[in-house]
C-alpha cells in the first residue's frame, strides 16, 4: 500500500527566527510603500481634483494634511473630464504594464496565494501604486485597501523569490505584506494581521501558520506609517455607550439590512463587471467609460464618489440626513461598480465602509424618531453598520470588528459590533465580493500536502469504476477459464451463481500450478477453484477506505456490488487504477509545496 511522506514538504526550511527578521523587512518596505501611496493619492485628490474641479476633498479626522487644499470653485464639466481621464490613464497604465494590478487588488493577491505559490510580478505593485492613486484621486470611487493589500504582498513575493525560499514561506510573507499593508494605511495593526489570513477563507478562518508573521510585519509598517503622519485613529467619533439591552432590537434590524444590502453590493459589483466584459473595445479603454459615469453620479451626488470618508465622519456625528445617506449609500454601490468592475485600479474595503456607515447612519436615525430608547446615539449605528456591512460582504467577521475598533479608537461598541457583524455574516455567506476566496484550508491548493487524506476522500469507487467486467459460473469447466483468462483485460475473474450473484473470485495465480496438469481441465470447475472470501466495495466508498482495506493483500480486482444487495456485482474497480488516482492526487499536493 503506497504511504504519504510527511517530511518532505510539511515544514518550512528556513528557521523560525529568520523568517521573523524577514517578516519585519517586509513590514518596513510595506510601511514606507503605504506612506508613498498616501501621499500619491492625496496629490492628485488636492491638485487634480479639488485644484482643478474645486471637488472639496474632506478627509477624516484622524487624516494627514499633507497638501493645502484649493478653495475653487466646483465645475461638474471639469469633474466629468477628470473622472474620464483618470479612468483612461489608469487603464493604459495597467493593461499596457501589469494587466494583474486591474480590479481591487485584494482577489489577485488571495489568487496568488492559492492558486500562484505566492508568485506576483515585481511590477505589480509599482503599477498598481501608481494607477490607484490616479484612480482615486481624480474622484474613482474606491479604497485604499486593495492596493496597498496587492502593493505590500508584490514586495513580499519579491522579496521572497529573491531570497529563494520555499513556496511555503513565500506565502507566508504575502500574506504578512498583505496585512502590513492594511495594517499601516487604515492605522489598525492588530486587524490588518488578522483580515489577512481571514479573507482568504469564505468561511470563519484564519492562516494561522502566517499569523505570527503577519502581525509582526502589520506592527512594524504600522510604526513606519504613523511615525510619519501620527499616531492617533483615522476617524474621531463621540464616545458611545452600549448601555440598554434592548438596543440588540434595533441593531438585529441593521444586521438584516446591511446583510441583504451587501448581497444587492456584490450582485451590483459583478453584474457590471460582467457587463463591461461584454464591450467589444480594449481593455484600456474600458476604466474611461467607468470614470465618465462616475463623474456623472458626482455632478449630481459630489459625496458619492472619491474616498468618501468625509460624509463617513459626518455620519458618525449625526450630521447628515436620512435621505442624504440613503442617497449615498445606494449610489456608491454603484460609483465603486463602475470604478473598479470597468477595470480601474482602487479596493472595496473603503466604499464599503461608507456604504455600511450610511446605510447604518440612516437606520439608526430613523429608528430614533421612532423609538428613541431603542436608538439612544443613532451615530453609534453608523459605526456599527460599517462593521456589519463589510463582514456580510467580505466574509471577514472578525477582522472586521477589530479594523473599525482600532479605525475608530472606540472600544464600546464590541457587543453590539459582534452581533451585527454575526448576523450580517450569516444572512450573506453564499456572497462575497472577494470572489477568489475558497471555502476553508482544505479547498486551497496551498493546503493540498495538509488534506491529503482528505483528497484521497473525495475520490469515489464510483469515478474510477468500470461496468465491463469478465465472469464465469459456479460450473465453468477449467478448459473453458483459461481460454477466458487468455482474452481478458484482468488477472481475476468474477466467479457468478445461477441466480448472477457473487460466489466467489479467481485469479491466474491461483490456477497457475494446473496449467501443466492435462487431463484434469474438464473435472474441474470453477466452484472448485473460487476463493469464497471476496473484498467488495460499493460506489459510495472513497479510495483512501479502500486503499486501507486492501492493504498488502495480494488482489488485483475487487468487485463493486450494489448497496441494496451485496451479492449483486454492479462494476469492478482494479488495484492499479487506485493506485493512479493516489498518485496523481499526490503529485498534485507536491506540486504546491
Amino acid at each position: 500500500m503506497p504511504q504519504v511522506e510527511h517530511s518532505r514538504y510539511s515544514y518550512s526550511k528556513t528557521p523560525l527566527s529568520k523568517m521573523m527578521l524577514y517578516a519585519v523587512i517586509v513590514g518596513i518596505i510595506t510601511g514606507f510603500g503605504a506612506v508613498f501611496f498616501l501621499v500619491a493619492t492625496h496629490f492628485f485628490s488636492v491638485y487634480v481634483l479639488n485644484g482643478l474641479a474645486g471637488y472639496p476633498t474632506i478627509e477624516p479626522a484622524g487624516e494627514p494634511r499633507i497638501f493645502h487644499e484649493m478653495h475653487g470653485y466646483f465645475s461638474p464639466f471639469i469633474l466629468l473630464l477628470i473622472t474620464t481621464l483618470g479612468g483612461l490613464l489608469s487603464g493604459f497604465l495597467v493593461y499596457t504594464y501589469a494587466p494583474e494590478a486591474e480590479g481591487h487588488g485584494t482577489d489577485a493577491a488571495i489568487e496568488s496565494y492559492h492558486e500562484k505559490n505566492g508568485i506576483i510580478k515585481p511590477i505589480v505593485p509599482i503599477i498598481k501604486m501608481i494607477a490607484s492613486a490616479i484612480t482615486l484621486g481624480s474622484g474613482g470611487s474606491g479604497g485604499r485597501e486593495g492596493p496597498i493589500a496587492q502593493i505590500g504582498a508584490g514586495f513580499a513575493s519579491y522579496f521572497a523569490t529573491k531570497l529563494k525560499l520555499s513556496k511555503k514561506e513565500r506565502r507566508i510573507l504575502l500574506v504578512a505584506g498583505m496585512g502590513a499593508g492594511i495594517g499601516a494605511i487604515f492605522h489598525a495593526p492588530l486587524a490588518g494581521a488578522i483580515f489577512a489570513g481571514e479573507v482568504l477563507y469564505k468561511e470563519v478562518e484564519i492562516e494561522s501558520e502566517a499569523f505570527l508573521h503577519t502581525v509582526i510585519a502589520s506592527i512594524v509598517a504600522y510604526s513606519v506609517f504613523s511615525f510619519v503622519f501620527g499616531w492617533t485613529p483615522l476617524f474621531a467619533t463621540p464616545v458611545f455607550h452600549f448601555t440598554n439591552p434592548l438596543e440588540l432590537i434595533s441593531y438585529t434590524i441593521l444586521a438584516f439590512s446591511v446583510g441583504i444590502f451587501a448581497i444587492f453590493y456584490v450582485k451590483i459589483f459583478y453584474g457590471t463587471r460582467d457587463l463591461f466584459k461584454k464591450i467589444h473595445i480594449k481593455p484600456h479603454f474600458k476604466p474611461a467609460i467607468g470614470g465618465l459615469l462616475v463623474g456623472l453620479i458626482g455632478i449630481f451626488a459630489p459625496d458619492a464618489i472619491s474616498m468618501g470618508y468625509g460624509p463617513l465622519q459626518k455620519a458618525m456625528v449625526g450630521d447628515l440626513a436620512v435621505g442624504t445617506l440613503l442617497s449615498i449609500a445606494f449610489l456608491k454601490v454603484f460609483a465603486t461598480s463602475f470604478t473598479i468592475s470597468s477595470g480601474g485600479s482602487a479596493g472595496v474595503f473603503g466604499p464599503s465602509m461608507v456604504i455600511g456607515g450610511a446605510l447604518g447612519g440612516a437606520i439608526g436615525l430613523m429608528i430614533h424618531h421612532v423609538a428613541p430608547s431603542l436608538a439612544s446615539q443613532p451615530g453609534a449605528f453608523a459605526l456599527v453598520g460599517m462593521v456589519g456591512f463589510f463582514s456580510a460582504a467580505a466574509n471577514t467577521p472578525f477582522s472586521t470588528i477589530v479594523m473599525v475598533t482600532e479605525m475608530t479608537g472606540n472600544y464600546h461598541l464590541i457587543i453590539p459590533s459582534i452581533w451585527t457583524a454575526g448576523i450580517g455574516y450569516l444572512v450573506a455567506q453564499k456572497w462575497t465580493i472577494y470572489e477568489k476566496q475558497v471555502k476553508d484550508r482544505r479547498h486551497s491548493k496551498a493546503h493540498y500536502y495538509e488534506y491529503a487524506k482528505d483528497i484521497l476522500e473525495e475520490i469515489r469507487v464510483k469515478d474510477i469504476m468500470h461496468t465491463k467486467f469478465t465472469t464465469v459460473y459456479l460450473t465453468t469447466p477449467l478448459k473453458k477459464i483459461y481460454k477466458i483468462l487468455s482474452q481478458s483485460k484482468d488477472d481475476d475473474l468474477i466467479v457468478l451463481d445461477n441466480r448472477e450473484l457473487l460466489a466467489g473470485i479467481i485469479s491466474i495465480k491461483s490456477i497457475a500450478n494446473l496449467i501443466n496438469n492435462t487431463g484434469i481441465e474438464n473435472f474441474i470447475m470453477a466452484k472448485d477453484l473460487a476463493n469464497k472470501n471476496v473484498l467488495t466495495t460499493t460506489l459510495s466508498e472513497n479510495i483512501h477506505s479502500l486503499l486501507h482495506k486492501i492493504g498488502f493483500k495480494d488482489i488485483n480486482v475487487i468487485p463493486i456490488v450494489d448497496d441494496k444487495n451485496d451479492k449483486k456485482v454492479i462494476g469492478i474497480v482494479r488495484r492499479k487504477d487506485i493506485i493512479h488516482a493516489y498518485n496523481k492526487a499526490k503529485e498534485q499536493i507536491a506540486a504546491n509545496f
